[in-house]
């Protein structure tokens, strides 16, 4: 239980001042990836072992509002307008916008969860705050406000 405060604490800091802020569809940002070129191909062929039912997507949900805290950057709601006081500058990606949700890949998003998104202050959650399976969950949940 301390071990996630902290976690949670050095993650809240870290997003006082550098989280950037997602940006609105219209802006062509938004569909650029963010996996390198040379490891698309690889990223891509990543398929999500868990189907999409009610019971995964809830599971997904569970660790978004609580182990992963993705809540704080990207809102309760998914719209990227988090819950961090002050936060200024580019909001944390959308997860409401199909326009992005079309353009990526279940196994980009995954890479991101292991990688971090390069330009931007998301860091890695795989494996030091979820396991690959919790962070199948959490895309599910994600996919889950895009429709």
């Amino acid at each position: 239980m301390v071990g996630s405060k902290i976690r949670f604490l050095g993650f809240y800091l870290l997003c006082m001042g550098f989280c950037p802020l997602g940006v609105e569809a219209a802006d062509p940002e938004v569909l650029k990836p963010r996996v390198p070129s040379a490891q698309m191909e690889e990223a891509r062929s990543w398929k999500n072992p868990f189907p999409s039912t009610p019971e995964n997507i809830q599971i997904g949900k569970s660790f978004f509002h609580g182990k992963a805290f993705c809540k704080t950057c990207h809102g309760k709601d998914g719209k990227g307008m988090g819950d961090i006081p002050g936060l200024t500058g580019k909001l944390p990606r959308n997860f409401t916008d199909k326009d992005w949700h079309a353009a990526r890949m279940d196994g980009e998003l995954l890479w991101v969860l292991k990688n971090g998104s390069p330009g931007t202050a998301m860091v890695s959650f795989i494996p030091q705050i979820l396991t690959v399976d919790e962070a199948w969950h959490v895309i599910l949940y994600v996919r889950s406000f895009g429709k």
